[in-house]
C-alpha cells in the first residue's frame, strides 16, 4: 500500500533527482510496455463519520461510488478529544466487513491518556484494522491552546511509538497474531506540512525535523496538509530527502470548499484561484474551472515524482471522481456513473489537485 517509491532510470528523474511521473514501464524485447494497473499512482480518499444517522445512507452511497475507482485506501477521521470514537470505529468496522476497501483509522493524542489510547488501538486491531494515521490533533473547540493530557502523549511521534509497542506486545503474546502480522503488517501514516504548520506557527524546516522524528519512531509514509501549488509540495519533498526522510510523502487534495479549509487550517487560498472561481458564469462553469485548476496541480506533483494523491471528499463523490477521471486515475469508475448534478456530462479535462488536508470536519487538522 505504501512501499517506498522505487528507484527509476536516471533519465526519468527530475533535475533535483526526484523521480518523474512515468507513463510506460520497463523495456521488454526492445519495446516499452504500458504500465500495469498496480503501477499507477496511488489513489486514496478521506471520509468522516456522519454527524447524525440520517446522513449514513448518503455516505454509504458515496463509498460505493468511490470504491469503483479502486482506491488503495480510505482514511476515516477521528474528532477532537475522540468525540467520534464510536462512530469512527463503526465506520471502519463496516468498511472492513462489507467492502474490499482498506480503511486507515485516524488517531489523535488530544485529551486522552496513554492507557485510553492503548484501549482504543486494541479495539481497532480487534476489529481487524491494520492501518492508522497518527496525529497529534487539534485542541477541542473553545480551547485555544493545545495541552497534552497529564498522562497522555505529546507528539504524533510518541503515538507512532506506542502503536509499534502495542503491535509488538500482541505478537509476542500470541504466535497466531505474529503470523497474521507477517501477512498483514501494521501500517502507520503521519502528517506533513508543505509550508509549515500554520496552526502552530511552525516553519517547514521544523516540520521536516518532526517528520524525520516520526519516521525514526516507525512511520511508514506521510500525507500532506493543504497546499495550492506544486512547488510547495516538491520543495517539502526535496528538503525532507536532504534531511534523511525516505518514507513516501503523498500529497492530499481537496477539490472544493476552499474558504472553509482556509478557516480551519490557516492556509490561505491564493487570490488568483478565488478570482478564477469567482469569475464563473454559473455553478457548472465554476465546477469546470475548479476541476481544471485541480488537474494542473495534480499533474504538477505527479510529474515531480509524487507517489499518488489523497482526496478529501467531504463525503461526496462527484467532484472527487471528476478529478480522477481527468487525471486518468479513476479506474473506470466513470462507467455507468451519473454526471454531477447540473451537468450533461462530467468535465473531460478534470484531475485531482494535491492541496491536502481537510481538517476532518471535526476540528482535526493533521499534526
Amino acid at each position: 500500500m505504501s512501499a517506498p517509491v522505487p528507484a527509476e532510470d536516471p533519465s526519468t528523474a527530475t533535475a533535483d533527482g526526484t523521480p518523474s511521473r512515468r507513463t510506460t514501464g520497463p523495456h521488454v524485447n526492445g519495446e516499452v510496455r504500458p504500465l500495469a494497473a498496480v503501477d499507477r499512482p496511488t489513489v486514496s480518499f478521506e471520509l468522516f463519520p456522519p454527524r447524525n444517522p440520517d446522513a449514513a445512507p448518503r455516505l454509504w452511497d458515496t463509498i460505493q461510488h468511490l470504491a469503483d475507482a479502486h482506491p488503495d485506501f480510505v482514511s476515516v477521521t477521528y474528532g477532537a478529544s475522540g468525540k467520534t470514537r464510536q462512530t469512527t470505529r463503526a465506520l471502519v468496522r463496516r468498511l472492513l466487513r462489507e467492502t474490499s476497501l482498506n480503511p486507515i483509522a485516524h488517531l489523535t493524542c488530544v485529551g486522552t491518556s496513554r492507557e485510553e489510547i492503548t484501549t482504543i488501538v486494541e479495539e481497532f486491531l480487534d476489529e481487524g484494522a491494520r492501518s492508522f494515521l497518527a496525529l497529534r490533533g487539534d485542541p477541542p473547540v473553545g480551547q485555544p491552546d493545545w495541552q497534552p493530557h497529564p498522562d497522555g502523549l505529546h507528539t504524533a511521534g510518541e503515538l507512532v511509538e506506542l502503536l509499534r509497542e502495542i503491535e509488538s506486545r500482541r505478537c509476542a503474546g500470541s504466535p497466531s497474531q505474529a503470523v497474521r502480522a507477517r501477512v498483514r503488517p501494521l501500517s502507520i501514516a503521519v502528517a506533513a506540512f508543505p509550508r509549515g504548520n500554520a496552526a502552530t506557527g511552525g516553519t517547514r524546516a521544523q516540520d521536516v525535523a518532526s517528520l524525520l522524528a516520526k519516521q525514526e519512531a516507525g512511520a511508514d509514509f506521510a500525507i500532506t496538509q493543504v497546499f495550492f501549488d506544486a512547488e510547495a509540495y516538491l520543495g517539502l519533498v526535496a528538503e525532507a530527502r536532504d534531511a534523511g526522510v525516505t518514507i513516501p510523502i503523498i500529497p492530499a487534495t481537496d477539490p472544493a470548499r476552499l474558504l472553509r479549509v482556509q478557516d480551519l487550517t490557516g492556509v490561505p487560498v491564493p487570490r488568483d484561484l478565488l478570482d478564477l472561481l469567482g469569475a464563473a458564469d454559473d455553478d457548472l462553469d465554476r465546477h469546470r474551472r475548479g476541476i481544471r485548476a485541480g488537474v494542473d496541480l495534480v499533474q504538477g506533483v505527479l510529474d515531480g515524482g509524487a507517489p499518488g494523491v489523497h482526496l478529501y471528499t467531504f463525503n461526496q463523490h462527484h467532484a472527487a471522481l471528476d478529478l480522477l477521471e481527468g487525471a486518468g486515475l479513476d479506474g473506470g469508475a466513470r462507467d455507468g456513473r451519473q454526471a454531477a448534478p447540473g451537468s450533461a456530462r462530467p468535465i473531460p479535462t478534470a484531475a485531482p489537485a494535491p492541496t491536502a488536508t481537510d481538517p476532518t470536519h471535526e476540528g482535526q487538522t493533521p499534526r
